[in-house]
């Protein structure tokens, strides 16, 4: 398992996104829709460290309560089926089944710690022979 990145919510991508790259210095990264959640992410990484921060837009979102904008941490496993069997043993709750989002390639689950923190789970993409 390797840690990938932290996400919040965040109430306005273009005011986000320059306080987080011009402010912090953090590279921007990508940013793409997510139709079927009705959100929008963009991600950036500190060039020094290489940390990732996923920044969510939640379109439809209007009420927002300070203290909640931890969105979810991830993390990129090998075997999704074996990682949810795992927390799940480990106090773990399943939250969402296995998934893969409109367009992507990778299968994602979300399982809720002891504390109701949602943990992201990345399967990594199959390596093709030769790569």
């Amino acid at each position: 398992m390797r840690f990938s990145h932290t996400s919040i919510t965040v109430k306005d991508m273009e005011q986000s996104l320059r306080f987080y790259t011009e402010g912090l210095g953090l590279r921007f990264e990508r940013r793409r829709e997510i139709p079927e959640n009705h959100a929008e992410i963009a991600f950036v990484t500190d060039p020094e460290s290489g940390a990732r921060v996923e920044l969510t837009w939640w379109k439809e979102r209007t009420d927002y309560t300070e203290g909640d904008q931890l969105d979810h941490l991830a993390f990129e496993v090998a075997d999704l089926d074996r990682a949810l069997q795992h927390l799940a043993a480990a106090g773990g709750r399943i939250a969402r089944a296995p998934y893969t989002l409109q367009g992507g390639s990778r299968r994602i689950a979300f399982v809720t710690d002891p504390n109701g923190i949602w943990i992201e789970l990345l399967e990594n993409a199959p390596v093709s022979p030769g790569h």
